[in-house]
């Protein structure tokens, strides 16, 4: 599904895949004074790579800060964007969180729900590699293509 290719300026290797395209492209536009104009794309996207030993160090029970909220909004919107360049359909994300890091995330087209993710534990999102964050957002969007090409009266719908 997703082949590596290494980047520049570091060592780090980002897989190749429409999600992580786009999450680096909404990453890039939120730089709006150029602060990140240096930093490789994994550089950008390291933040989402969780390993085993920082997930030891976060607590299990604790509240998101802003910067995890942010990062788990640019993610979806990602896959919203992705979804929207494959179908051509405008697909607007919808974010509903508790301050304890418990809520629901929602795409939608039209008047379609084309992802609907319940979120547990906002506060340790993040994926082991790069490849598993490609892996989960690659997936969310083929999900989210499926569903509008199911029904695109609904999504086309407004």
């Amino acid at each position: 599904m997703s082949e590596t290719a290494v980047l520049n300026k570091t060592e780090a290797v980002l897989p190749t895949s429409v999600f992580i395209s786009e999450l680096v492209k909404q990453w890039r536009a939120q730089d709006s004074y150029g602060t990140w104009e240096g930093k490789s794309d994994a550089e950008l996207l390291e933040p989402y790579v969780v390993d085993k030993e920082k997930r030891k160090e976060i607590p299990i029970i604790a509240d998101p800060d802003p910067e995890t909220l942010w990062r788990v909004e640019l993610f979806y919107n990602a896959v919203g964007l992705a979804i929207e360049r494959q179908t051509g359909v405008m697909v607007s994300p919808m974010m509903k969180m508790s301050h304890e890091g418990f809520g629901k995330m929602v795409l939608l087209a039209g008047r379609l729900v084309v992802i609907n993710k319940q979120l547990r534990d906002v506060h340790r999102f993040g994926f082991l590699t790069f490849d598993k964050l490609a892996e989960e957002g690659d997936k969310l969007v083929e999900a989210g293509v499926a569903m509008i090409r199911q029904f695109p009266e609904v999504a086309n719908y407004g």
